[in-house]
């Protein structure tokens, strides 16, 4: 039986061409996503446009640039530096104020433009993985569209929502892919930036089920879950991480006595929201009468969202950020079922409404803002550079405004009496505030008494006539020298 010729030797070519196959390859894969990139990251700059209007938007902003100049100082997080949040943003800012200046929040603006872009990129891998190139695009210029849909104050701060978003979304994008541990990291992420980010454990738990990683699986999700929330407990205190971020905020979630004020603001906050999403809903709506989407997780996200919405009651038009991602998911998977000029539909309807919504970011007025600004030229006069003063309303930025330190770790008289998240029913006053906040307080005055008292309650219910300890301390020792717009401001006395 003859021989088998043998093969003609590889030429140094031969040998190379695997390796610039592979070259072509990663560069394929690369390539979708280079064309993607200039598109989303235009759209993220646009809609994130009016935010660069003001020099902050809503109070938390203000809170976040005061706590982290106190931070700055020397601070300790959840002991001399106290909130109902988490620490991963208040983080964020002293780093960004540590490299860039404490004097304005435009680096923090520029993080809340690529926070946006990231994930609408996440979003839009997700799509693309399920659907192909086509919704992958969709995908992320419905969210990208709809991320503006809320009153200015809400959508264009660089505030806890926002930097949760792109974990959130790389949760599901790594339970998606099967990599547990990385979403169990990016769920504690979410968590470590706003509490109700957690809610995105649920879609994930479903995929981790769903997909049959049994008992490995959901060690590694439990690791990377645990490993960075006991982190950023150690990095703090156990004690106080615990207490400011879980167990210290029953009153604040209570919804009593504030029933009609809550549900309109949510009601408000919707209608607002439906607008944004007026060409999605459609689709979907018109979808889920005739086909199954197959998209369980996806409905998963978009209700337990929902009910981090709803938890605490407060409704307010920041919370809804956190069903923008799922609602664009949702809207595109619709829309693979739908005739293709459904699609078109949706983006011009979509894009419609968001020009709307920018245009009353950019002309929208900021009256509450220029009051701040009138109180902090105020506060700067009448003080020394080194002084603490106390700010008794609902406006931390003042202190950041006027670059003068706080007396107190309590930046709002929230947190004193439970008008936080503008309750306005009866559980408002010093009776009400957080546990063990105001012997701290009464301390903090009398080791070190605030130079000027600025009382902006201005017919608020935490006014003085609710709050005896502070109407007392400012009888005995200071005196009322001028009005600004409502606002009383009292010197203490030589």
């Amino acid at each position: 039986m003859p021989a088998a010729p043998s093969a003609p030797p590889r030429s140094v070519r031969d040998v190379r061409a695997p390796g610039r196959r592979e070259s072509r390859t990663a560069c394929d894969r690369a390539a979708p996503w280079l064309r993607l990139l200039p598109l989303f990251a235009a759209l993220a700059c646009l809609t994130r446009l009016p935010s660069f209007r003001c020099p902050l938007w809503n109070p938390d902003e203000g809170y976040l640039a005061v706590q982290a100049r106190m931070l700055a100082d020397g601070g300790e997080l959840y002991e001399t530096v106290v909130d109902r949040k988490p620490p991963l943003v208040p983080w964020l800012y002293a780093g960004a104020f540590a490299l860039f200046g404490d004097s304005s929040l435009l680096p923090l603006k520029v993080l809340a433009v690529a926070a946006q872009l990231l994930t609408a990129l996440l979003l839009a891998s997700l799509a693309r993985r399920r659907w192909g190139a086509g919704a992958g695009r969709t995908a992320g210029v419905l969210y990208l569209l709809i991320s503006v849909g809320l009153n200015p104050e809400d959508a264009q701060a660089a505030g806890f929502e926002v930097f949760m978003l792109p974990c959130t979304a790389a949760a599901m994008w790594c339970a998606d892919r099967r990599r547990w541990g990385a979403a169990g990291t990016a769920v504690a992420c979410a968590f470590l930036a706003k509490q109700t980010g957690g809610a995105v454990l649920l879609p994930v738990l479903w995929l981790l089920w769903r997909g049959g990683a049994g008992r490995r699986g959901l060690l590694r999700l439990g690791a990377g879950l645990c490993a960075p929330v006991l982190a950023a407990a150690a990095l703090t205190t156990f004690s106080g991480f615990l207490f400011w971020t879980v167990t210290g905020s029953g009153a604040y979630a209570s919804f009593t006595g504030s029933e009609l004020h809550v549900l309109g603001r949510g009601l408000v906050n919707a209608a607002l929201l439906a607008v944004a999403c007026a060409g999605i809903v459609p689709p979907v709506v018109r979808v889920l009468r005739i086909a199954r989407t197959g998209a369980g997780e996806l409905w998963l996200w978009l209700a337990s969202s929902a009910a981090a919405v709803l938890l605490g009651f407060h409704f307010f038009g920041h919370y809804y950020l956190q069903l923008m991602p799922p609602l664009a998911l949702l809207g595109t998977a619709a829309l693979q079922i739908l005739p293709r000029r459904h699609t078109a539909r949706a983006l011009a309807v979509t894009g419609c409404a968001c020009a709307l919504f920018l245009a009353w970011g950019l002309v929208v007025p900021r009256p509450e803002l220029a009051h701040a600004t009138r109180l902090a030229e105020t506060v700067r006069a009448y003080t020394a550079p080194d002084a603490e003063v106390l700010l008794w309303g609902m406006h931390p930025e003042g202190y950041w405004l006027a670059d003068r330190a706080p007396a107190s770790r309590f930046l709002t008289a929230g947190l004193l009496t439970n008008y936080s998240g503008g309750r306005d029913g009866p559980k408002v006053g010093q009776r009400y505030g957080v546990r063990g906040a105001w012997p701290t307080f009464e301390r903090e005055w009398r080791a070190h008494p605030p130079a000027l008292v600025v009382d902006d309650s201005r017919g608020k219910p935490y006014g003085l006539s609710r709050v005896p300890s502070l109407r007392r301390a400012l009888k005995a020792g200071y005196e009322p020298v001028l009005r600004v717009e409502g606002a009383v401001v009292y010197r203490r006395g030589e």
